[in-house]
């Protein structure tokens, strides 16, 4: 799996799977960060359009605070895309669980606090 940030997106080939991950703010600029998947199984193609809507519908979800969609889309995504997001769905699974414990601010909008120029 290769990441990369905003603007590079278009220079992608439509031939590969590309996913959303985080999106990083520092002060107020946003970059977000995008998964290349090369390495799909070919037993995955049929159900490769689901399982992108069901990724998309989860960052959604993350987003929009439904930790229960959350936890039943992670359990449903791991060990997909060839096994390559599973540690992304590790680190977003332990978030959610946190948020659950410990709801994030109101102002929250889902975006990861981090020094842009540190990515």
């Amino acid at each position: 799996m290769h990441i990369i940030f905003g603007d590079s997106l278009h220079l992608i080939p439509e031939k590969f799977t590309i996913l959303e991950l985080d999106t990083f703010e520092d002060g107020n600029k946003q970059e977000t960060a995008w998964c290349v998947v090369e390495n799909i199984p070919l037993g995955d193609f049929p159900t490769l359009d689901a399982y992108k809507k069901v990724h998309s519908d989860l960052m959604q979800a993350y987003r929009g605070r439904n930790w229960e969609y959350c936890n039943s889309a992670i359990k449903g995504l791991r060990g997909r895309w060839n096994g390559e997001l599973d540690s992304f769905y590790d680190n977003l699974q332990a978030r959610v669980t946190d948020y659950e414990h410990t709801p994030p601010p109101e102002d929250w909008n889902g975006c990861l606090t981090r020094s842009l120029s540190d990515l």
